[in-house]
């Protein structure tokens, strides 16, 4: 789908402006309360929709079908995100009323990691043929790992770039409000609340390969697949503070995630073979119905667990 550059800009300004009014209406670093995240998650949902209605009228219903297909899968591979936020925030005992600025400069490098990672792979999907067998055994690979191996996760206190982070910048161990740095005798010193920034940057540039990797499989398009997880991941915040006190009911969605990244590198293999590319129908059929199965079995497996309701557990960990 070729896309002329105006509309790379009013997407791009599109973004900006929903990103400085979510800055401006937070400024004061209060605790999002759950009916606060439910109402943004709302908007920022209203607005991938919005999108893909546009893309429908300007560009047929193909496109708007792969812009959705693209937007499920990161939409359900975010959830995975919001347990290592949770256990991030946890881990560094971040209070509660800094978290959503972390993760509001968390997105912003999130959106360019995933711009450099999709014009990237695009690339070389288009120039070298084999790069699809590579990628596509790379998110079978990770499927695997993440039904398999998802308990066993590094601390973040121990990510090389966390580390490497501290060895390089003078770092004190406290939060000073929500600076990321400070003046501490004289000398300028980067916060715990900075250090708490990178392991987030580092867990999300994990995220991107396996996200920009799982859209290539269904498009090469740059702009549908650079909107679907912007769109996706300008969600991200809200969905957090929804989340967090849902987490442990959710015990079984890593398996439908695991089989979502698995059949995103099996239709990546088979779009360089005489299958050739699967019918968009499918794929949507296919997420739709391994997000929803894996969440009904996780909710029926922790119904009569103790405390799993989720009036019992607040917004967020503090």
């Amino acid at each position: 789908m070729s896309v002329a550059w105006w509309a790379w800009a009013a997407v791009m300004l599109a973004v900006a402006a929903m990103l400085a009014i979510d800055l401006f209406l937070h400024r004061d670093n209060h605790v999002i309360g759950f009916r606060e995240a439910a109402v943004w998650s709302g908007v920022w949902i209203a607005a991938g929709l919005l999108f893909g209605v546009i893309l429908w009228g300007w560009q047929g219903g193909e496109a708007a079908g792969t812009y959705f297909a693209g937007y499920l899968i990161e939409k359900a591979l975010s959830i995975d995100n919001v347990f290592i936020f949770a256990m991030i925030f946890t881990a560094f005992a971040v209070p509660a009323e800094l978290q959503h600025k972390v993760l509001f400069w968390g997105v912003i490098g999130a959106l360019a990691f995933r711009l450099v990672f999709i014009f990237l792979g695009a690339e070389l999907l288009d120039r070298f043929f084999w790069t699809a067998y590579l990628l596509g055994a790379f998110l079978i690979y990770t499927g695997y790992k993440m039904a398999f191996r998802h308990d066993r996760q590094a601390p973040p206190e121990r990510n090389p770039l966390v580390r490497l982070v501290r060895r390089i910048v003078p770092t004190d161990a406290r939060y000073h409000g929500d600076r990321f740095f400070a003046r501490i005798g004289g000398r300028r010193v980067a916060t715990l609340l900075f250090v708490v920034l990178i392991a987030i940057e580092a867990t999300d540039l994990i995220f991107a390969i396996d996200s920009v990797a799982a859209i290539l499989a269904i498009t090469t398009s740059t702009f549908i697949v650079w909107t679907a997880n912007a769109f996706a991941i300008l969600g991200l915040r809200s969905l957090y503070f929804c989340l967090a006190g849902l987490l442990r009911r959710f015990v079984h969605l890593h398996y439908g995630l695991a089989l979502l990244l698995a059949f995103a590198g099996v239709k990546l293999i088979a779009s360089e073979t005489p299958v050739g590319k699967l019918p968009i129908p499918l794929t949507l059929g296919v997420i739709v119905v391994t997000i929803g199965a894996s969440i009904a079995w996780s909710l029926l497996a922790t119904r009569r667990t103790p405390g799993s309701d989720a009036g019992t557990h607040s917004a967020a960990p503090s």
